[in-house]
């Protein structure tokens, strides 16, 4: 066990190769694919308040769709293992690392210390070393669906889009809701991998590495549109993971609507309705379906969803190298899981009216600004090179960039500085936030975030408490790729 040493910023050399949407859309067809086999996601559940298990990163062959591939897995499977406490519960993860480079495990969304061998971002377990993870979720600790992934700066990326990544479910107040006790729940990972001929995940250009790597290639569940059930007069609760590196995901149900019930950090205070639900990388939302239409198949859309990026291009260097996948809005929606009827209820399962209070945060002390833009430009090898910057700097493992004091509220200002630049998913570890306005325009409605997209030349004004754990941690964007080349900054929690 090792603590990460901050690496050469990246020269690339050669040729160049929730935030939820309250809008209604209509959808051209999408291609219709065979529905796949479902596999079950194995689960651990804590016992007499201690969640243990033994995980262990490796290497791994893994079908996807009619192809075989060379992935990385946690336990074997993609997603790993689903992991799931209650508030008190201790955690203990053997975790063992069978790879070929160093990695680490994040407890992504998690209110829990940042420090020792909890959710501390800055261990490093070398290959074929074993490091035991142990932590206390709070006694108030909210019920939600949470996240966890590899988080070794300048491998994230490559680490989960080779495959890493599992489910943490901490079991609370909301699931004691009757109408949502009642509902049948489905787990959705979401991700996308690309795939050469022979089953490896190519090596990204730099357009990918710019942009943010995507594939081609959709799963839920690590299955090509798999099939799910949804029983008439029946409650389906589906609580959804964008589990991708760097692809958003604009989801939408045909001809049934989503009822938000939760985001990133657990409940809100009524569910509401949409007809369509926006995910940025590592972004987490549950939502409520209702099987009221007519019996039959209805499939689960990826829509298209143009997150910018090549407008910062203009027609120059790069303009037109680059005609990809869901970066273009022109595409026809994809089809990434499949819904069928099967069965009904005697009576028509009632959605709740009510779900928990949201607290209201006192008026900050502080008030930050941090901007996101991006440098590129021609390197002392005319190679290329290209950072991702908050306040114009990369990241600095000797720097801090924020330093908050511990049972304080901050606001800090998140202002995307690129006017014709791309979108990005800003992430804040160990504390959760409030999202209080876009473009000084006040949030719809008042819910907890850890994760949220912040669009070119926008600014998104966001209200943090720094409770109970002090320590040093870190702010990102989750476009994997952007984190690596420099966009992370490092905030201490003093007390």
């Amino acid at each position: 066990m090792n603590l990460i040493n901050r690496r050469k910023f990246l020269m690339l050399s050669g040729g160049v190769a929730g935030s939820v949407l309250l809008t209604r859309c209509t959808t051209s067809p999408a291609l219709l694919l065979p529905i796949g086999q479902r596999t079950a996601i194995a689960s651990t559940t804590s016992n007499n308040g201690l969640l243990e298990v033994a995980l262990e990163a490796r290497p791994s062959l893994i079908n996807l769709g009619r192809q075989q591939a060379h992935l990385i897995t946690y336990n074997g499977s993609i997603p790993g293992p689903r992991l799931e406490a209650k508030p008190g519960d201790r955690v203990r993860i053997r975790f063992t690392n069978k790879l070929s480079q160093p990695t680490n495990l994040h407890y992504h969304g998690l209110h829990i210390p940042p420090t020792e061998n909890a959710d501390n971002i800055f261990l490093s377990v070398p290959p074929n070393e074993t490091l035991t993870y142990e932590f206390t979720l709070p006694q108030n600790h909210p019920a939600g669906t949470f996240y966890y992934h590899p988080h070794l700066h300048e491998l994230v990326a490559e680490q989960v889009f080779g495959g890493l990544g599992g489910i943490f479910v901490v079991r609370g107040e909301l699931d004691k809701i009757p109408e949502i006790e009642a509902a049948k729940e489905e787990f959705l990972f979401i991700k996308d991998f690309a795939l050469d001929a022979n089953g490896q995940i190519p090596t990204p250009g730099h357009i990918d590495l710019m942009q943010g790597r995507e594939g081609n290639i959709l799963t839920v569940n690590g299955q090509v549109n798999p099939g799910f059930s949804l029983v008439a007069g029946g409650l389906s609760r589906l609580r959804i993971v964008n589990a991708s590196t760097s692809r958003f995901y604009r989801l939408q149900l045909e001809n049934h609507p989503f009822f938000l019930i939760a985001t990133d950090g657990g409940a809100i205070a009524e569910p509401v309705e949409l007809s369509e639900l926006l995910l940025s990388p590592g972004e987490r939302a549950e939502v409520l379906v209702q099987g009221n239409r007519s019996p039959g198949q209805y499939r689960l859309l990826s829509l298209p969803y143009d997150r910018g990026g090549m407008g910062m291009m203009g027609g120059g260097m790069m303009g037109g190298m680059y005609h990809g996948n869901s970066r273009d809005s022109t595409q026809a929606p994809q089809v990434i899981a499949t819904v069928t009827y099967q069965g009904a209820n005697p009576t028509t399962l009632p959605q709740p009216q009510k779900l928990l209070p949201v607290e209201s945060l006192p008026q900050p002390i502080t008030t930050r600004r941090i901007e996101m833009s991006m440098s590129m430009g021609m390197g002392s090898g005319m190679g290329m090179q290209m950072a991702f910057l908050f306040n114009g700097k990369v990241f600095d493992m000797n720097r801090v960039d924020a330093a908050v004091k511990l049972g304080t509220v901050e606001d800090w200002e998140l202002v995307n500085v690129d006017p014709d630049g791309m979108e990005h998913s800003f992430h804040l570890h160990t504390n959760p936030f409030q999202v209080v306005s876009r473009n000084g325009q006040p949030d719809p409605y008042r819910a907890w975030e850890d994760t949220l997209r912040v669009r070119a030349n926008e600014t998104v004004r966001i209200r943090i408490p720094f409770r109970d754990y002090p320590g040093k941690t870190v702010y990102h964007c989750h476009v994997l790729d952007h984190e690596d080349l420099g966009m992370m900054g490092m905030v201490e929690i003093q007390e």
